[in-house]
């Protein structure tokens, strides 16, 4: 194990085999660190967190020579806070918060410029790319695919397999980069399995979005789209309806 001498730790935290704690990290009272473990420079991680085997914390990204959508600029410290879990093999890159009592699955990776906010859910093997923002009590399932540069709000559900995409041009053309732009999933917004989202569809407050569809216009507010590609199908049930919902909270 190696903890530099600039980290900060504080109280009853108990770290696994292998674990490497780089400059200036500063690991809040109560955390656990499982095994193989590597925490970057600068990551701040806080009071009651769990983080499981094998996880990176604070990854630098890497810049391809042909990538539209990572910047090369310096990044803020990853920043977890209290009573969040991640899990093992995990990837949390420099740039991403990460709020309070966040549950990240095995196998996941968020990318820099991600924002997570509190009590949400992402799923085994889910891929957040960068300059994304996912609202509060959010659920993103097994091995969604969220691309960069896309909006999840508040109260949203992602089923297995979606897959947001940003790039109408299929990555040939220059003028490709001045058009980038994920999926916006308003308040409320479902999303069934394997369903696909075209770059910059908009899909309204408390929509529903069935299995399967492929998303090629907006989607207005509590209405259910189906097919491909998807169409108007019904509204969607008042008996569903976020704000009919016990576990809802409001703003």
């Amino acid at each position: 194990m190696y903890i530099s001498q600039s980290a900060k730790i504080g109280e009853n935290v108990s770290f696994g085999y292998n674990v490497v704690v780089e400059d200036n990290v500063t690991i809040d009272s109560n955390v656990t660190i499982g095994h193989n473990v590597v925490i970057k420079e600068d990551t701040h991680i806080g009071e009651g967190s769990v983080i499981a085997d094998n996880t990176v914390l604070g990854k630098i990204p890497f810049k391809a020579s042909t990538s539209a959508t990572t910047d090369d600029k310096p990044l803020p410290p990853l920043n977890i806070g209290k009573h969040v879990t991640i899990g093992a093999s995990c990837v949390i890159y420099r740039g991403a918060q990460i709020n309070d009592f966040v549950f990240i699955g095995d196998l996941a990776s968020v990318r820099e410029d991600v924002q997570i906010g509190e009590k949400t859910i992402i799923g085994r093997g889910v891929t957040i790319e960068n300059k994304t923002t996912i609202g509060r009590y959010v659920k993103i399932e097994t091995e969604a695919y969220i691309t960069a540069i896309s909006t999840i709000e508040d109260y949203c559900f992602i089923a297995p397999e979606v897959t947001f995409t940003n790039d109408n041009y299929l990555g040939r053309t220059e003028e490709r980069k001045m058009h980038f732009r994920g999926p916006i999933v308003r308040k409320g917004a479902r999303i069934g399995a394997n369903a696909t989202i075209l770059p910059g569809i908009e899909i309204g407050e408390d929509a529903l979005i069935a299995a399967g569809a492929i998303v090629t216009k907006d989607v207005p507010p509590r209405k259910i789209f189906a097919g491909v590609p998807a169409r108007e199908f019904r509204d969607v049930p008042a008996k569903q309806l976020l704000e009919n919902q016990s576990y809802y909270v409001g703003e």
